[in-house]
C-alpha cells in the first residue's frame, strides 16, 4: 500500500547507489537517470570500501555531474548515512586509512573538498523504497 506522504519519486531525476560485497568489502558506485535507467557513470571496484563511503561519493559525483551539464534536478539517494554527510560536507567512519584504501579515500577528499567549494541547485532526496521498490541505480545484487 502506498504511503501518501511518499508520494511519487520525480522521474526527471538522477538516482544513485552504491554496491559492497561484505562490509567493509569489494566497493562500487553508480548513478543512473531515475526514468529509464540509463547509466550516467560508475566508479570502482576499489578493493575495500564501506556501503556509506560508496554513497556518499556517489551523491557528490551526481552533484559535480549535474553542475558540469548545467542541469537543476534533484538528486535520489537511499542512504539517509550519505545524505547527511553530504550535508555536512564531512564523513565518519570507522574505515582505517591504509595503502588499501588510500586511493579511496583521496576520492573522498576530493569530494569534500568539492562541496565546500561549490555550490549546486539540486535538492538531494531520500528515496522512499519502502514505497517506490529499489532505487533505479540499484546493483541488484541483493
Amino acid at each position: 500500500m502506498l504511503n501518501k506522504n511518499a508520494g511519487k519519486p520525480e522521474l526527471n531525476s538522477l538516482s544513485v547507489d552504491a554496491a559492497c560485497s561484505g562490509n567493509p568489502g569489494v566497493l562500487e558506485y553508480r548513478g543512473v537517470e531515475t526514468a529509464t535507467g540509463r547509466q550516467l557513470f560508475h566508479q570502482g571496484a576499489f578493493p575495500l570500501g564501506t556501503i556509506n563511503i560508496g554513497e556518499f561519493l556517489a551523491i557528490v559525483h551526481a552533484l559535480a555531474y549535474l553542475k558540469k551539464h548545467n542541469n537543476t534536478m534533484p538528486v535520489y539517494s537511499d542512504s539517509k548515512t550519505a545524505i547527511k554527510w553530504v550535508n555536512d560536507k564531512a564523513i565518519k567512519t570507522k574505515l582505517p586509512r591504509n595503502n588499501t584504501t588510500d586511493p579511496l579515500f583521496d576520492l573522498v577528499d576530493r569530494a569534500i573538498d568539492w562541496l565546500k567549494e561549490n555550490d549546486y541547485p539540486n535538492r538531494i532526496l531520500k528515496w522512499e523504497t519502502k514505497f517506490w521498490g529499489e532505487i533505479p541505480a540499484d546493483f541488484g545484487r541483493k
